[in-house]
């Protein structure tokens, strides 16, 4: 019930729909209240109008806006709500023009944003909520702050407001004055805001700075992700501030001595050290060696003897090796390792194992067109040139008479040891038979042998002592011989007799047809053999040697 006093003012006001009067509640009912506010009849007003229903009780006093005095059942229609939002509005107007500042709390989340009661409901739109996307509005709800209000409609009365311009001023005034403080060399508190391929951003409270991947350990890093998360907290190092562009480099490695000032003492050259392998390249091995200290065995130092293709063959990620170091550049930060260092080097003695002279055993490793690998030891090659392979026979590739895996005997001729280059021979380990061929084979000799290939201008035949003699077309047969392969075959063994020596081209020409001559019919050949020319229609021995040196390299080609 009213008191007298509010009862007397209460009398001179004018009771009329759309004024706020005082009011006492006298009935608490489950869905609405019973209010007295000195009028012939009391009011209704909705529970739901009170910001907390359960606290209403008898006896409390509230404002009140009358919306009808009398409605059909005779009562005083009343609104609480409409009360405080009149009062609210008009406070709001008198106080806060559009830019002003205003408290408010969240209330419920809508389409677009969030409804917030600054005493009459306001609207902030989701993109002002904060300085970044918030995709969780709920986050927000029954929550108090500070807004500020960006438009007002007077005739729909409706209140837009913005929390993210009132960050983004903060922020830009913390900004200003963190710049203008901010000194390089000086340790600030941040939290790490975002993480990229290239570094990390620092929030230095209002101030974004840029923590550069290399700024970050002294050590080998791939990504920022090996070392910091987002929302880690750290401190770090001032190195350049850009009060124009308003841009601050920040270290972390700096708060620590730098591990390389002092290398040649902890890694002198020609020191055994050790390490773990943290990265393998086509090139080679980077091993750890202590924190920010890592140093680089190149492919080639990996071993002596064996043929590294990659540094995987022989090595692998997080391996314990050991290692010594070779040379180091403190500008450039680079050590350079070596494996195969830690074992005496095989090419050191290889003078001694095997002397020129020596006849050593191996096995065939590679064919070339210039000759045949053939592996000795572990690691230790020795090559025979084409041209040593044998002494009487023509050969234009390895393959023609060895091939991979075969075990062979050779003789070492030569011995580089800087180069690392063993020379062999194969035909060393017979004498040359081309250097008594005098006591061999004389003009006039009636020989025997196989014929090993035919040519379209004669036929060749294996003699002894591994030599060919070539018998020329013209000299098979009395009759003319328009093809070889009508009147030979190779694998035929045939009589031949020794009718040219060259000793200087190391050739051997032979004549079947002249195998029955008598002396004076031999005698008779030769001379007419010595008076030929080029271009008659008996072409001369050196000119068919020629020819068959020509068909072979083609045929060479051709294979």
């Amino acid at each position: 019930m009213l008191t007298m006093e509010e009862a007397l003012k209460q009398s001179a006001m004018r009771f009329a729909a759309g004024e706020i009067v005082k009011g006492t509640i006298i009935e608490v009912r489950p869905k609405e209240v019973l209010v007295d506010i000195g009028y012939k009849s009391e009011g209704v007003v909705p529970l739901a109008e009170f910001q907390d229903p359960e606290a209403v009780k008898v006896g409390d006093g509230v404002d009140v806006l009358i919306e009808k005095l009398e409605n059909k059942d005779g009562t005083v229609v009343l609104s609480h709500e409409k009360a405080e939002f009149k009062k609210n509005w008009d406070k709001i107007l008198t106080i806060c023009n559009e830019g002003g500042r205003i408290t408010g709390k969240v209330k419920s989340v809508v389409k677009g944003g969030l409804v917030v009661n600054v005493g009459v409901e306001a609207f902030l739109p989701a993109s002002q909520v904060d300085v970044v996307t918030t995709k969780n509005l709920q986050q927000f709800v029954g929550n108090s702050y500070e807004f500020k209000v960006v438009k007002i409609n007077q005739e729909r009365q409706n209140i837009v407001l913005s929390r993210r311009e009132l960050i983004e001023q903060e922020r830009a005034e913390k900004r200003a004055k963190l710049l203008a403080e901010m000194m390089p060399g000086d340790i600030r508190k941040g939290t790490v805001k975002n993480l990229t391929d290239f570094g990390a951003f620092i929030d230095l409270n209002g101030l974004d700075g840029l923590l550069h991947i290399t700024d970050m350990s002294w050590g080998r890093i791939n990504h920022p992700s090996e070392l910091l998360k987002v929302g880690q907290e750290l401190d770090v190092v001032v190195l350049d501030v850009n009060k124009e562009k308003e841009r601050v480099s920040l270290g972390l490695k700096q708060k620590m001595a730098n591990p390389w000032d002092n290398i040649e003492t902890k890694f002198p050259v020609g020191a055994r050290v050790k390490g773990k392998v943290v990265s393998l390249v086509p090139y080679g091995a980077f091993v750890q060696l202590e924190p920010g200290v890592e140093g680089l065995v190149h492919v080639t130092e990996l071993s002596w003897t064996r043929r590294v293709a990659k540094p995987s063959d022989m090595l692998k990620p997080d391996q314990e090796v050991e290692a010594v170091v070779l040379g180091i550049n403190r500008d450039e930060q680079k050590i350079s390792l070596g494996i195969r260092q830690l074992e005496s080097n095989p090419w050191d003695t290889v003078e001694q194992k095997y002397p020129v002279g020596t006849r050593v055993k191996g096995k065939v490793r590679n064919l070339t067109s210039y000759g045949a690998f053939v592996e000795l030891e572990e690691g230790i090659d020795g090559m025979i040139h084409v041209s040593d392979l044998s002494w009487t026979r023509k050969i234009n590739h390895p393959s023609e008479v060895l091939k991979r895996g075969d075990e062979v005997e050779t003789v070492v001729l030569e011995v580089d040891r800087a180069n690392q280059r063993i020379a062999l021979g194969m035909k060393q380990l017979g004498a040359d038979p081309w250097e008594n061929i005098e006591q061999l084979y004389k003009i006039g000799d009636l020989v025997t042998g196989k014929i090993t290939k035919l040519a379209s201008f004669g036929a060749f035949v294996g003699l002894q002592n591994d030599i060919d003699g070539l018998v020329h077309i013209s000299q098979i047969s009395e009759e003319r011989v328009d093809k070889i392969k009508n009147v030979l075959k190779v694998g035929q063994e045939v009589t031949a007799r020794v009718i040219k020596i060259d000793r200087g081209e190391r050739r051997i020409g032979l004549s079947i047809k002249a195998a029955s001559y008598t002396d004076e019919q031999l005698k008779e050949e030769q001379k007419l053999l010595d008076a030929l020319k080029p271009g008659e229609d008996l072409v001369a021995l050196q000119h068919a040697f020629d020819a068959a040196d020509e068909a072979r390299q083609e045929e060479s080609k051709q294979e």
